[in-house]
C-alpha cells in the first residue's frame, strides 16, 4: 500500500468518514485509519442501531394501542433476540455502505490502531509498525462512555452496563437502574420501559435532560412517568455493585441514603474523548478535560494535525462532527469556511416522547441579557397530530423581542426530531419573525404547530 497522502483521518465514524469523502471530492489523496468497522461507534454502537431498537419499541408501543384505532391485536409478543438482531442487521448494511463510499472515492482503508510521530510537515502515523506519512492528519477518535469507578459506575458486561452492553444485552432485564438522564440514558429508558421493563432514572442534578429548556424536561419527565418510568432527581450514586441476582446502589436523595435494586443497570453519565495511546504527550497535543483543543476550523496546538467530532468536546453529535469535518477539510484545501456555530446545532433525543432542540433556551438567552419574547403552541391544538393519536407534546419558540431573531427553539412530542432542522434553517439563514411568520405551512401537518408558535410570540396564534 502507498505510504504518503495528502491527507490521513484517523477514524471512520461520521466525522472521519464524511472528512475523508469531502478531501477526495477537492482533489486529495485520503487515507482513513480504522481499528475496527468502518462508520464507527455511531454507526455500528451508536446512533443507527439505537434508532433501530427504539423502532422496534415504538411499532410494539403502537400495537398495544391497536383498538383505539379500530384495530385488533391478539397474542401480541415481542422476541429480545429478533429486535436485537434486526438492529446489527441496520448496523452491519450501512457499515458495507461506507465501505462503498471509500472505494468509490478512491480512499486508501487502514486497518489497526494509529499511533502519532514527530514528522516533517505533520506528525507521522504509525499503525501495525508501519509509517504513513501526510501533509495534514485529522483525528476524528471520538468518545467513549465516561466511568465514575469509585462510584461501582464502570461496566462489567454483566450486570452493570454501557450503551454497548445495552444494545445486545447478554439476558433481557427484569428490572433497570439507569444512571444519568442525558440523551443516551433517557433513549434506553424509554426503549426498555415500552417491552415492559420496570425502569428507574436516577440523575445527579435537578432535572432530567439538563441540556434542554426547563419548559421542556420538566413536560418529558411527566410524559415518561405517565410511560411507567420512575424518575429520581438530585440523586446522587454513591456506590454501584454487581449481586448474585442483580445490582444494587446506594444514593442519596435530599439528604437520605437510599438502597435501589434491580436485575441490570446502565452508566449513562456521559462520554469522554478517545485521546489516550495516540502519542499526543509526545507530541504536545494540548488537551483539556479529556478533548483536544482546537480552533474554529480543527487546527491543534501542533502544525499539520488538526481534530475534530467528539474527541473535541461537546457537543458530542454525529452531525456536528460531520460539518466539523466538512469545515476542517475545505479550509485546508485553501477555501474559507465560516467556523461551526455550535448554538445552531440541533440537538435530539429518540424517545417516546421524543425531544428536539436548537439555539438558546429561554433562561440562557435571557441570562444572555436579551429581552425575550416567547411564544408556544400545544399539540393537541393540532389536527395531525389528533389524528396521529399523538396530542401530547409542545413546541416552543424564543425570540429576540427587539431584533426578531429567532434565539431558539425547543420541542417535545411526536416526530419534533424531523421537524426541529425547520427551526435550524431558519436560524442559519437568520430569518425573523416576519419571515416565518408570512410562511405558508401546509396542512394537515405537525408543521403547522412551528407557524402557530412563532404567531403566539407575537400575540397571533390562532387555534389555542
Amino acid at each position: 500500500m502507498t505510504t504518503s497522502f495528502d491527507l490521513i483521518v484517523i477514524g471512520s465514524g461520521p466525522g472521519g468518514y464524511v472528512t475523508a469523502i469531502r478531501g477526495a471530492q477537492l482533489g486529495m489523496k485520503v487515507a482513513v485509519v480504522e481499528r475496527d468497522k468502518l462508520g464507527g461507534i455511531c454507526l455500528n454502537w451508536g446512533c443507527i442501531p439505537t434508532k433501530a431498537l427504539l423502532r422496534s419499541a415504538e411499532v410494539y408501543r403502537n400495537f398495544q394501542h391497536a383498538k383505539e384505532f379500530g384495530l385488533s391485536v391478539e397474542g401480541l409478543s415481542f422476541d429480545p433476540e429478533a429486535v436485537v438482531k434486526r438492529s446489527r442487521g441496520v448496523a452491519d448494511r450501512l457499515s458495507k455502505g461506507v465501505a462503498f463510499l471509500m472505494k468509490k472515492h478512491k480512499i486508501s482503508v487502514i486497518e489497526g490502531e494509529a499511533r502519532l510521530e514527530k514528522g516533517a510537515t505533520a506528525p507521522k502515523v504509525i499503525v501495525k509498525d508501519q509509517a504513513y506519512e501526510a501533509k495534514h492528519v485529522i483525528l476524528a477518535t471520538g468518545a467513549r462512555a465516561r466511568e465514575i469507578p469509585a462510584a461501582g459506575l464502570k461496566g462489567d458486561g454483566k450486570r452493570i452496563w454501557t450503551y454497548r452492553d445495552a444494545m445486545t444485552p447478554p439476558d433481557w432485564p427484569e428490572s433497570l437502574l439507569v444512571f444519568g438522564s442525558g440523551a443516551i440514558g433517557i433513549e434506553f429508558a424509554s426503549f426498555y420501559a415500552a417491552f415492559g421493563v420496570k425502569v428507574t432514572v436516577v440523575e445527579l442534578l435537578d432535572r432530567i435532560l439538563p441540556v434542554e429548556d426547563e419548559e421542556i424536561s420538566a413536560f418529558a419527565k411527566k410524559r415518561f412517568e405517565k410511560e411507567g418510568i420512575k424518575i429520581m432527581t438530585s440523586t446522587e450514586a454513591k456506590s454501584l455493585k454487581a449481586t448474585a441476582t442483580g445490582v444494587e446502589a446506594q444514593v442519596v436523595s435530599n439528604g437520605k441514603s437510599e438502597t435501589l435494586t434491580a436485575s441490570h443497570a446502565i452508566v449513562a453519565v456521559g462520554i469522554t474523548g478517545n485521546v489516550e495511546g495516540l502519542g499526543l504527550e509526545t507530541l504536545c497535543v494540548q488537551v483539556e478535560k479529556g478533548h483536544i483543543a482546537t480552533d474554529g476550523h480543527g487546527k491543534t496546538s501542533v502544525a499539520g494535525l488538526y481534530a475534530i467530532g467528539d474527541v473535541t468536546g461537546a457537543p458530542w453529535l454525529a452531525h456536528k462532527a460531520s460539518h466539523e469535518g466538512i469545515i476542517c477539510v475545505e479550509a485546508i484545501a485553501g477555501q474559507k469556511p465560516h467556523a461551526l456555530i455550535k448554538e445552531r446545532i440541533p440537538g435530539c433525543t429518540y424517545s417516546h416522547p421524543q425531544i428536539a432542540s436548537v439555539g438558546l433556551t429561554e433562561a440562557k438567552a435571557q441570562a444572555s441579557g436579551r429581552e425575550v419574547r416567547v411564544g408556544r403552541f400545544p399539540f393537541v391544538g393540532n389536527g395531525k397530530a389528533i389524528a396521529l393519536g399523538e396530542d401530547q407534546g409542545l413546541v416552543k419558540v424564543v425570540f429576540d423581542a427587539k431584533t426578531g431573531e429567532l434565539l431558539g427553539a425547543h420541542m417535545v412530542g411526536a416526530e419534533v426530531t424531523e421537524l426541529i432542522q425547520g427551526y435550524a434553517i431558519a436560524m442559519q439563514a437568520e430569518v425573523t419573525e416576519h419571515e416565518l411568520m408570512e410562511t405558508v405551512f401546509p396542512h394537515p401537518t405537525l408543521s403547522e404547530m412551528m407557524h402557530e408558535a412563532v404567531l403566539d410570540a407575537y400575540g397571533r396564534v390562532v387555534h389555542v
